[in-house]
């Protein structure tokens, strides 16, 4: 089912790996940045920052406080720091910054909406009422303005019904069965696809409606300095400290 999504172009799809739109609680991600290096890293080894942390969202998916933490500790171990600046100098100044940036969002986050980089066609189209011609064209800061305008104020079920009937007539256009006695895969798939499309909803909209919250959008393993749009791109971001 998945393959029917795929398109071909210059970034290859892989269904194994997922699109994120991670959600940014700033005033947390600000409070890190302003930390001195030792700060944050006392900070993240004694679980003396985790109230900080905005509450998870049990629609999208979250990480444990103690995973976040390891990652990050992993990444700062690595890192040649000299004296004591702070959070932000040193991002500013180390090669790879934004991945350390990277890591503070997901320690500062409510949760992400993650699908399958194959699937997210089925999503991102029906978002924005166009059809996306490669992979590129679902990570494009006009892409995700679209799918935020159109999605905004939308509800959940009304969505994922949108989202559910497509993926059943492309079925349908390959010539593949819609029976689940033939294929017992139909069911699961149907609930993954609804809860997927009223998850994206949800992040949308918390996104919107919420000040303090910024939707950042990446790729598993794609290279932090190219997550996130305009101001929210990682790379411009830390040249702004």
């Amino acid at each position: 089912m998945g393959d029917a999504l795929k398109r071909d172009g210059p970034l290859e799809v892989d269904m194994g790996l997922d699109m994120i739109g991670l959600l940014v609680h700033v005033p947390t991600l600000n409070h890190l940045l302003t930390l001195s290096w030792s700060e944050l890293k006392s900070g993240m080894e004694g679980a003396g920052l985790r109230e900080r942390r905005p509450a998870q969202d049990g629609t999208l998916t979250t990480a444990f406080a103690i995973d976040a933490e390891a990652d990050l500790l992993d990444w700062m171990d690595e890192q040649a720091v000299e004296g004591d600046p702070s959070v932000s100098q040193v991002l500013s100044q180390l090669s790879d910054g934004a991945e350390g940036l990277l890591h503070l969002m997901h320690w500062a986050s409510p949760g992400r909406w993650e699908v399958w980089e194959g699937r997210a066609f089925l999503y991102i189209e029906n978002a924005t009422g166009q059809e996306a011609g490669d992979i590129e064209d679902l990570y494009m800061e006009s892409t995700w303005a679209e799918a935020k305008k159109r999605l905004h104020g939308i509800a959940e079920d009304e969505y994922a019904e949108r989202v559910v009937m497509d993926w059943m007539e492309r079925r349908k256009a390959l010539g593949e069965t819609l029976d689940e006695a033939m294929d017992p895969k139909i069911v699961p798939t149907f609930e993954a696809h609804t809860r997927a499309s009223k998850a994206l909803v949800h992040v949308v909209n918390r996104a919107m409606n919420e000040e303090e919250l910024e939707l950042v959008i990446g790729r598993e393993h794609l290279e932090a300095t190219k997550w996130g749009h305009g101001d929210w791109n990682l790379s411009t971001f830390l040249q702004s400290q």
